[in-house]
């Protein structure tokens, strides 16, 4: 079971950060962890005598107003109020204080044709290196469907440590919020668009019969994965659809009604910070529903303390 022991909260603005706050707080209480909420200000372009500390100062009691609007009894929460440009302190306060969740409110409200994530978000997305849960605006207090993106791919380890870290955390808040989960995996052909073009001669049959073992061998190592987690028709919904990644689970999300989507970020070797390839990038930008991204172990964010 994932347990979370250091738990990070990133209050944009109060109204905004209220409901996400209180997911937070559950979570902190029902992992027994410590709970550090924050806020930051940038640093002022023109220097006015005060006005910079006046601001933290409010900015601080606008903090510590907002843990007060909430049952915290048995949860350790602690309140700062950091001063530069966002993201970067963010992430810096999570080096320097060992943070292994970041939790905060999503910047747009989501919905037809509006912005669900601001640059901050994909920020923290892209470069923070513990996982990060987007929350996007709701009233209700619980989550009822979790979608768990993953690629059982052999031999990838990057993906196999990720479908770790995503069942882990699945399953965990499956149990926790007494809620469905979807499992999702897109699959491809190789070369099927140079088959389809005639650019690689091969029969009508030869084409269908090589479709159907690569169907199968996808199906057996989700399957694989499956089993290893106990997870059957009863405790989840699995789609093994072939098509773009992204394409596959925005539309899966979508028609679900699914309210969180826990999914990996993978760094490109050599290049910290950055997500592998358009996949990751093309999915959250499809998606309108809360997210819980995660990285490899082996991540290093491009941030310095």
């Amino acid at each position: 079971m994932q347990r979370f022991k250091n738990i990070l909260f990133v209050a944009d603005t109060p109204t905004a950060s209220e409901a996400s706050f209180g997911r937070a707080v559950q979570l902190a209480r029902t992992n027994k962890a410590k709970l550090t909420v924050i806020s930051v200000q940038r640093e002022l372009d023109h220097k006015q005598p005060n006005l910079q500390d006046e601001i933290v100062r409010d900015q601080r009691e606008r903090l510590v107003d907002l843990v007060r609007r909430f049952d915290t009894k048995g949860v350790n929460v602690k309140t700062e109020v950091l001063i530069g440009i966002p993201f970067v302190e963010i992430i810096r306060k999570v080096l320097s204080g060992n943070h292994d969740l970041l939790v905060k409110s999503a910047e747009g409200p989501g919905g037809l044709g509006r912005i669900l994530f601001g640059s901050t978000d994909w920020h923290l997305m892209r470069k923070c290196p513990c996982p990060v849960w987007i929350i996007k605006a709701s009233r209700r207090k619980k989550v009822s469907r979790i979608l768990a993106a993953v690629d059982p791919i052999p031999g990838a380890g990057a993906n196999v440590e990720l479908n770790k870290l995503i069942l882990d955390l699945a399953t965990s808040l499956v149990e926790r919020e007494k809620c469905r989960l979807h499992v999702v995996h897109a699959w491809s052909v190789p070369g099927e668009k140079a088959i389809r073009s005639g650019r690689i001669q091969m029969h009508r049959s030869d084409r269908e019969r090589y479709e159907r073992e690569i169907r199968k061998a996808h199906k057996k190592w989700l399957s694989e994965l499956m089993e290893e987690y106990g997870l059957d028709g009863d405790h989840a919904k699995v789609h093994l659809l072939k098509g773009d990644p992204a394409e596959v689970i925005s539309r899966v999300a979508a028609k679900a009604n699914v309210e969180l989507v826990i999914m990996g970020t993978v760094a490109r070797t050599g290049v910290p910070g950055f997500l592998i390839g358009n996949t990751a990038e093309k999915t959250l930008g499809r998606l309108n529903c809360s997210v819980l991204t995660v990285k490899p172990r082996s991540f290093e964010t491009p941030i310095e303390l």
